[in-house]
């Protein structure tokens, strides 16, 4: 088991929300992200998954500390970064990059190629020349499958798939250890989705970079992930080995999602039962009582609107968080025959 290089401990991220009128509306809280934990093993990527609102994005954001966290801990190579201050979180800053979901959104219109990708080792002072930072630059595009003509240009100048390629080889300047993928490839074709996905797999392996890996597309997550969270309404409802949780889903959210995921066997998509979650995902300002799923699960019981069940190990590292789970196992434990009998 690989050492771990990224504890997630209870993790909170709250917004302050004002009502609509600007002087007299009263001031709510937005649990963006409630309580979240997980741990991320040096060299391996970590697919986070969930509805769109769900908290992925936040955790990321969190994490690389772009947004303050209201509790928790973030534990990175044995020190606690929610406890740091700006000060001292910013030699965090070189280890731990981002790429974002937008490659246009995401680069300044106004700097070329060359200074996009150039700006981490100014700011970082990983080239005391101006030649040897170009040099860098050079060797940058080129691993990132560009050419050395596309250094003077502008981001507007380019494909989707090359604007990514720009916004990963500015991730990779600093030379990191972590970097957070926020849906990476949600916005590029299929053809370049598995350009962008190759090009992430070479780089971990040939850097040991480890990855947090945000996705919608839960097929692209099973291809890349080593393990994935599920995360619904800002919690963690069930996390696991990435073959484990696709051949073994206990929480109903996750059932429901991995029923959407298409198959290309039509044998097999005969035999399989899509799963349609009724309503909408209620609103993080006004959370349901109980567990944060019970308004549309069709196997929720009364114990789910009183309390919020917990992230519970149902053995080899598989958590989930479900009353029905814990329930079944506990009465599976009770009803379970004794292995040997004591002879007479």
């Amino acid at each position: 088991m690989s050492e771990e290089l990224l504890g997630v401990r209870d993790l909170k991220t709250h917004f302050a929300v004002r009502d609509s009128s600007p002087w007299f509306g009263a001031c709510r809280i937005l649990k963006a992200v409630d309580g979240v934990s997980f741990g991320i093993g040096r060299g391996k990527t970590f697919g986070l998954v969930g509805e769109s609102g769900c908290g992925k994005t936040t955790v990321g954001r969190t994490i690389l500390r772009l947004y303050r966290p209201a509790g928790g801990e973030i534990v990175f190579g044995g020190t606690d970064l929610a406890a740091l201050s700006e000060r001292e979180f910013f030699p965090y800053r070189r280890r731990m990059q981002m790429i974002f979901q937008d490659p246009f959104t995401s680069l300044d219109p106004r700097q070329t190629v060359g200074e996009i990708i150039g700006a981490p080792l100014s700011i970082h002072g990983l080239a005391p020349t101006r030649a040897a930072r170009a040099e860098r630059v050079r060797e940058l595009v080129g691993m990132v499958g560009l050419r050395s003509d596309h250094i003077g240009r502008y981001p507007h100048e380019f494909s989707g798939g090359q604007r990514q390629r720009i916004g990963i080889a500015r991730a990779l300047a600093s030379m990191p250890e972590f970097i957070v993928c926020d849906e990476p490839v949600s916005s590029l074709d299929v053809s370049i989705q598995a350009q962008i996905i190759n090009l992430l797999e070479e780089f971990q392996e040939r850097f040991g970079l480890t990855y947090l890996f945000i996705s919608h597309d839960l097929s692209v997550v099973r291809h890349i992930s080593h393990r994935v969270g599920v995360m619904y309404l800002g919690v963690m409802v069930e996390t696991a080995d990435v073959d484990e949780l696709y051949g073994n889903m206990l929480h109903p959210y996750t059932k429901s999602l991995m029923s959407a995921v298409p198959t290309a066997d039509p044998e097999i998509a005969k035999t399989r039962r899509r799963i349609i979650l009724e309503g909408d995902v209620p609103s993080p300002l006004d959370p349901p009582s109980g567990c944060p799923f019970r308004t549309r699960c069709r196997e929720a019981e009364g114990v789910c609107a009183e309390r919020n069940p917990r992230l519970t190990d149902v053995g080899s590292g598989h958590m989930v968080a479900c009353h029905k789970v814990e329930l079944q196992r506990k009465t599976a434990g009770e009803t379970r025959s004794p292995s040997f009998e004591i002879s007479k």
